[in-house]
């Protein structure tokens, strides 16, 4: 008996300890989320009403999942100190829904990179075209330090001291980067995740056994 609850204490105060790092990188999370959605250089790229929200969406489920995380990980904690099935139960269970949804965001952002990617230089590409949008040129060429070839329209906006890229190249580059950010913190959060969910289905058992054994 004194062993099984000894056993059931070392899980306890893991648990305990898991859910306070879990806390912390829905913290993180957030922080990154907004961080990418408030980005100076992002923003000015993207701020026009009529440029494609596809990033941005990816950007959402990421502060989603970190404000998610940080509940579901104080309710954690709290479950593992009251040694509550029910608590631990419904922690598993969100963690199994987060789980689910940071798999299947994962494998829309992998499968749309270049469908967001598309949709950024289309967007950049019509703004050369449209003589109205020669500030949104701007802008772009100024972030980015890219140019235009000589045959563009919009050449005149690039001065000596700027870099040669073409801006379609600097584009897929600056937004790769941004995406595999957000893809590295969802594959952190799955592997956390997986973690967590054999924590408090141990410590589950080991409660159960031990109120089986009084």
């Amino acid at each position: 008996m004194s062993k099984v609850q000894g056993g059931m204490k070392c899980v306890k105060y893991l648990l305990f300890v898991f859910n306070f790092i879990f806390w912390l990188s829905g913290s993180l999370v957030l922080a990154v989320g907004l961080w990418l959605r408030f980005d100076p250089e992002t923003v000015s790229l993207l701020a026009e009403n009529d440029a494609p929200e596809h990033f941005f969406i990816a950007v959402y489920i990421l502060i989603g999942a970190g404000g998610v995380m940080m509940l579901v990980g104080f309710f954690g904690c709290f479950g593992a100190m009251r040694e509550s099935q029910c608590l631990l139960g419904l922690f598993f269970a969100c963690l199994l829904i987060i789980f689910g949804a940071e798999v299947a965001a994962g494998v829309f952002g992998f499968l749309n990179k270049d469908k967001i990617i598309q949709g950024v230089q289309n967007y950049y590409q019509s703004s050369v075209k449209n003589g109205n949008g020669t500030a949104i040129v701007s802008v772009y060429q100024k972030v980015l330090e890219c140019c235009e070839p000589e045959s563009s329209p919009s050449s005149g906006l690039c001065t000596a001291e700027k870099s040669v890229k073409v801006c379609n190249e600097a584009i897929e580059k600056f937004f790769n980067e941004k995406l595999f950010i957000i893809g590295y913190v969802g594959i952190g959060i799955a592997g956390i995740m997986i973690i967590g969910m054999i924590f408090s289905m141990v410590l589950c058992c080991a409660i159960r056994n031990s109120r089986e054994v009084i």
